[in-house]
């Protein structure tokens, strides 16, 4: 009986804490006295040892990257008011050390219980991921009586997200890269779900408003048709072909950023089917039924390269350019693509930068599509806890929950219900309008491997190497390789 009072007493005494966090500490242990004397033994009574196991404290390990620990504060303390036995420890890594990290200490054994990975990771860490239960099963604190009250713990089990609410609840893609087949055994595979997104980042179009204006040109490009045009308007080259002002940071890979992105949102608005049903690669082949001269991604390949050609109309950036984050902050590129991350990166290097943010520029008279990029959130294999992650992860995807988030890191919402608030955020307004039209694709077994056949294949276009057709059809067999 001892035990168990203890064990209740110190559920609730934490639960107030967490509550009332300005309690004026010298009173802080009358009132732990008052509450274990009044509420411990009745609590007790009904009490079984599964559900005091269940209340033991419980401390969820959580890895991700960029974010500070002060994005999740307020989730957290709001998570531990419901659930004061469990505790969070939040750690940020560099990017460049994660993924090793990560891999390293899950192999010893010594990895978190939640971890972050981008949208193209998912299937290559299935293996690593435990899919969301059907059931979760936690204590709560209950109280029940009408004139003689009495409080006592009890399990609850509810039920997880559906893949329904998923796919009411969140962005088309989201149940895209994390709904995945899961086999237990010898039952029929069953599609669950191995992760959920707090934000869905989409490529959008910078521009110096500076730039445009010298060059009479009011507004940013609609279409490529436009792109094209205002390129040559504000392109600035020497008689010996020095790039003075570079209309776009567009058209080589190595010093562009994202630019695999860039070329897939291309591909896609093109028309190329990234991947077919068994999710081979196909970007590199003409869509069934089709009647079409060349590929729709070769195309795609051939006008992102032209802006690299000397011999274009359109050319305006080559290999010997800075890293276009750079030309953009420092005013030697008019157009920069890039994502909501990007905002403070160029605030930072260029705090005086007359920029604007428009959206993507599409194919006239084709179906609009955006592209997206983004991190989803999942429980490791290895965890001892898998209720309590799950049941967290829920709760910081939630809506009032995310909303903290987002406010915090600026970032663009991954769910539906939040779209028409950010629609009047100065800084997100342009990224949550493309929320609802934006796709990617799977890229393999390997995502950072597709990155790098992608840069290779376009600098190989751009240095004449290779023709449009040997360069993606080598690209796409090399993805394939991932893949099977």
């Amino acid at each position: 009986m001892k035990l168990c009072q203890i064990s209740i007493f110190m559920f609730q005494v934490s639960s107030y804490k967490f509550q009332n966090p300005d309690m004026k500490s010298k009173l802080f242990p009358l009132f732990l006295l008052f509450v274990f004397l009044i509420t411990a033994g009745p609590v007790c009574k009904g009490t079984s040892q599964t559900v005091l196991e269940a209340m033991k404290p419980v401390n969820l390990v959580y890895w991700r990257v960029f974010d500070d620990q002060d994005a999740f504060s307020e989730i957290i303390a709001a998570y531990k008011v419901l659930h004061p036995n469990v505790s969070i420890t939040y750690r940020k890594l560099r990017m460049e050390e994660y993924e090793q990290t990560l891999l390293d200490a899950l192999a010893e054994d010594r990895g978190p219980d939640l971890f972050s990975v981008p949208n193209t990771w998912v299937r290559e860490y299935q293996t690593k991921i435990l899919p969301m239960p059907k059931t979760i099963t936690l204590p709560y604190q209950v109280t029940t009586g009408t004139i003689k009250k009495e409080t006592t713990i009890q399990l609850q089990t509810t039920p997880t997200l559906s893949l329904r609410a998923l796919r009411t609840d969140f962005m088309d893609q989201v149940a895209k890269d994390v709904v995945l087949k899961y086999q237990a055994g010898d039952l029929p595979a069953e599609d669950r779900i191995y992760g959920l997104p707090l934000y869905l980042d989409t490529l959008a179009l910078f521009y110096n408003r500076d730039i445009l204006n010298a060059s009479a040109i009011p507004e940013p490009p609609r279409s490529w048709a436009e792109f094209s045009e205002d390129v040559k308007k504000i392109a600035k080259i020497d008689k010996q072909g020095n790039i003075l002002q570079a209309g776009a940071a567009f058209g080589t890979a190595k010093n562009v950023e994202r630019a695999p992105d860039i070329l897939s949102l291309l591909m896609m608005q093109n028309g190329s089917a990234m991947t077919n049903e068994n999710g081979n690669a196909t970007f590199a082949a003409i869509p069934p039924g089709a009647t079409l001269p060349n590929p729709p991604g070769e195309d795609a390949l051939g006008f992102y390269a032209d802006f690299a050609s000397p011999y274009k109309e359109v050319y305006t950036w080559n290999s010997s350019m800075p890293n276009s984050l750079e030309a953009f902050s420092t005013g030697r590129a008019a157009f920069f693509f890039g994502y909501s991350y990007h905002i403070p990166q160029i605030k930072n290097l260029a705090p005086k930068l007359n920029f604007a943010i428009a959206k993507i520029p599409q194919i006239e008279g084709n179906q609009e599509i955006n592209f997206t990029n983004y991190w989803v959130e999942t429980v490791s294999t290895k965890t001892k806890n898998q209720n309590e992650a799950w049941d967290f992860l829920q709760f910081a995807a939630k809506a009032e929950n995310a909303q903290k988030y987002l406010a915090k890191t600026k970032k663009p919402t991954a769910l539906r219900s939040l779209v028409a608030s950010q629609i009047e955020d100065l800084d997100l307004a342009v990224f949550a309008s493309e929320l609802l039209t934006a796709k990617s694709w799977y890229q393999g077994m390997d995502a950072p491997a597709m990155e790098k056949i992608f840069n290779e294949m376009i600098e190989n276009v751009v240095a004449g190497t290779q023709t449009l057709r040997e360069a993606i059809g080598l690209a796409q067999g090399r993805v394939n390789q991932t893949i099977r």
